[in-house]
């Protein structure tokens, strides 16, 4: 599981890395950007916690697929090795 301030250094990291390629930034910017205007919600938020918790799973999504598509090097930085 990632943890969120675990993950803030490393979306910085993978922004500004130039191991990281042009079309792959390009990819994590649409998909950031895909989820924070795309106003549909599968729980309301307007129900107080149970409302976020569709947010949280889509953000955690959103960063896991940007974590997959990171260089390697950056995985084993952050320690976000894959176990398979």
């Amino acid at each position: 599981m990632l943890k969120f301030w675990k993950s803030l250094p490393f979306l910085k990291d993978f922004f500004v890395s130039e191991d990281v390629q042009l079309h792959k930034k390009a990819l994590g910017v649409l998909m950031i950007l895909t989820y924070a205007f795309f106003p549909f919600d599968l729980i309301p938020d307007f129900l107080s916690f149970i409302g976020i918790i569709d947010d949280v799973v889509i953000a955690g999504f959103v960063l896991e697929r940007i974590v997959k598509i990171a260089p390697q090097s950056l995985k084993e930085k952050y320690n976000l090795i894959e176990n398979t």
